[in-house]
């Protein structure tokens, strides 16, 4: 292997993993070499490949489980963009896969400060909460959060069918025009992980978005809880000039 020292080497090195991995020598889900094998195999140092480890670990590509090593992480079945308001409906449709819903709460409450915050809420206001765990092939996939302001609902509304804003445009007149979201990743959670069947090692994908309807007003506060070795997020970015 001929290196440019103007390059750090532990970049080439994720370089090659990287190659390795798109050109199927390196198999989604496979155990990577021990630290001193694989230094051989890369003509580096050990230092070298852990430094490139650290950041392919940082990039999702590979993850490492304590006590037993380092994986090639398997690709997510689901990808979109975050820049489109996409159902989760849709997108397990769009894989091919059957969607499914398993509702664990509905109903009225008082609202959290977040609530409040991000729905525009006085106080003494209550949210229609709706508590569920989508899947796909009767597999868990997401669990979801959502919370409506009360009084944009009539007496007796209840969700229908398994997209939240069809059901929102058909059963409450409440048309969604775009949304504000934001993305965060967090550990292990132990009732959320155990709901989606995740490993310890598994983190999870939030999804935090509020939703206006055509006249600019909050109509939806949700929270969308992604197992990271299903769903992947990207965004496209143009250049300014």
């Amino acid at each position: 292997m001929d290196y440019n020292y103007q390059t750090p080497r532990y970049l080439h090195v994720i370089e090659q993993i990287k190659t390795k991995i798109n050109e199927g020598e390196l198999e989604p889900g496979e155990r990577l070499p021990s630290e001193t094998e694989f230094a051989k195999v890369l003509h580096v140092s050990r230092n070298t490949l852990r430094e490139a480890l650290r950041i392919l670990e940082e990039e999702n590509v590979i993850i490492r489980k304590h006590g037993i090593g380092t994986f090639v992480n398997k690709k997510p079945v689901f990808s979109g963009g975050i820049e489109e308001l996409f159902s989760i409906t849709d997108m397990i449709k769009r894989e091919g896969k059957t969607p499914g819903t398993d509702v664990l709460f509905t109903g009225y409450v008082d609202p959290h400060s977040d609530d409040i915050t991000e729905l525009l809420l006085d106080k003494t206001e209550k949210v229609y909460l709706v508590k569920r765990v989508r899947t796909a092939d009767q597999e868990p996939l997401v669990y979801c959060i959502d919370k409506i302001p009360a009084n944009l609902l009539s007496e007796g509304y209840e969700l229908h069918g398994e997209s939240m804003l069809t059901s929102l445009h058909e059963d409450a007149s409440i048309t969604i025009s775009y949304a504000k979201a934001d993305i965060k990743t967090i550990g292990y959670h132990k009732e959320i992980s155990e709901i989606l069947k995740c490993d310890s090692d598994i983190p999870l994908l939030i999804l935090k978005q509020v939703h206006y309807d055509l006249a600019d007003n909050p109509v939806l506060y949700s929270l969308n809880f992604f197992r990271s070795d299903q769903v992947s997020f990207n965004v496209f970015r143009k250049r300014i000039f």
